[in-house]
């Protein structure tokens, strides 16, 4: 993993490279509580009576989603606590097996990065109260289960000022996984990061409906360059929107994790996580015995969450830009979702100088203006 550009990187621990909500429902988007944020635990000496383990929709290599949390796995290992992992996992009732499956391996702390684990996790906790649970991206928590996720669109903001500086059509695609509203913020930062540069720009989103599906997503990606876009940006798990770009002779944004060498004519950048934050931190409140339920959701301040390093393909102006932006979000000056903000209607939605809450931008369902796309129902 690439180190992040010196102004906008907050992040002491971050060596590895989102979106939670894996196998999302979209007809729970609306009914999720907002996660709030948690400070630091302190830090312990590792203990041989603590097993993790982790519960993976893909695999450890997948250039991706599972890739990212791995890397913080691997973390956990350096402090010295053994850990355990079962990946590919389907989310049903092979995901309670596998939750059961590390329980009987030993592990006494448990993470499942998938939203559609959310259900299994908390019916197994309910049977092993003395078993620590952390969930990924959900809402439903419990006396021994926390939910962990990263304001990665804020990430996203700033990888749409790279996107808007380097489009010279003003036509920007986004290969977007499900309507929910963990990619729906996330397209609308991107789009308000775009149009800070470059007003007029436009963002054209087509669904997939899935979140590993190379073939799918190739074609979407190709779809949105036939119609103009010279630049993709993407929620999805795979490289594969990068590659269409790179075909194209057009650029690209990643996810998830850097990937310069998958498309290296494309790749301009890509909103990263880093999960070692937050799993260091989780497992050594663990270690220490302050470990207790928390709804964790930071930001770019925490380094949870941050933008890869630019690309010489990059507009040498973006630099600059980005640096001033995240250093604005870091320190409070301003956010994505401050207003004034309007929808596709043109409706204001948020008004000059105010800011949308945590609430809302967790359970936000409209696109900004300027998005071309329609969320289904």
């Amino acid at each position: 993993m690439k180190k992040l550009m010196t102004l906008f990187v907050i992040c002491a621990l971050a060596t590895s490279a989102f979106a939670g909500g894996r196998n999302q429902d979209p007809s729970s988007r609306s009914s999720q509580p907002t996660p709030s944020a948690s400070a630091s635990q302190p830090v312990a000496a590792s203990s041989p009576a603590l097993k993790v383990g982790f519960v993976y929709i893909g695999a450890i290599n997948d250039e991706g989603y599972t890739q990212a949390h791995d890397k913080g796995r691997q973390a956990v290992e350096a402090l010295g606590v053994e850990t355990a992992y079962i990946e590919n996992v389907v989310a049903n009732a092979d995901c309670e097996k596998a939750i059961r499956d590390l329980i009987d391996q030993g592990c006494n702390l448990i993470y499942t990065t998938s939203f559609g684990f959310m259900d299994w996790t908390i019916k197994v906790a309910k049977e092993f109260p003395n078993v620590k649970f952390a969930h990924c991206s959900g809402y439903q928590t419990a006396s021994n289960v926390s939910t962990y996720f990263g304001k990665i669109y804020q990430a996203r903001y700033l990888s749409g000022i790279a996107a808007g500086r380097k489009s010279a059509t003003g036509a920007i695609g986004y290969v977007a996984a499900f309507p929910i509203p963990e990619v729906i913020r996330g397209i609308n930062a991107f789009a308000l990061g775009v149009q800070s540069v470059n007003p007029n720009a436009t963002v054209e989103v087509i669904w997939t409906n899935t979140w590993f599906d190379p073939a799918v997503e190739k074609q979407a990606a190709l779809e949105l360059l036939n119609k103009g876009c010279d630049v993709i940006a993407q929620h999805q798990d795979t490289t594969s929107p990068q590659l269409a770009a790179q075909e194209k002779g057009a650029f690209a944004v990643g996810y998830n994790v850097a990937t310069p060498n998958a498309a290296p004519r494309a790749y301009l950048t890509a909103p990263v996580f880093h999960w070692e934050i937050f799993y260091v931190d989780d497992v050594k409140s663990a270690l220490d015995g302050t470990w207790k339920s928390r709804a964790y959701w930071e930001g770019l301040s925490s380094g949870i969450v941050a933008l890869d390093t630019l690309t010489q393909l990059n507009d040498p102006a973006a630099a600059g830009m980005i640096n001033e932006a995240a250093n604005e979000i870091v320190n409070g000056i301003s956010d994505p979702f401050m207003g004034p903000l309007f929808d596709q209607n043109n409706l204001e939605r948020v008004a000059d100088g105010e800011k949308m809450s945590d609430t809302e931008i967790w359970n936000m369902g409209w696109f900004v203006h300027g998005v071309i796309g329609t969320i289904p129902e």
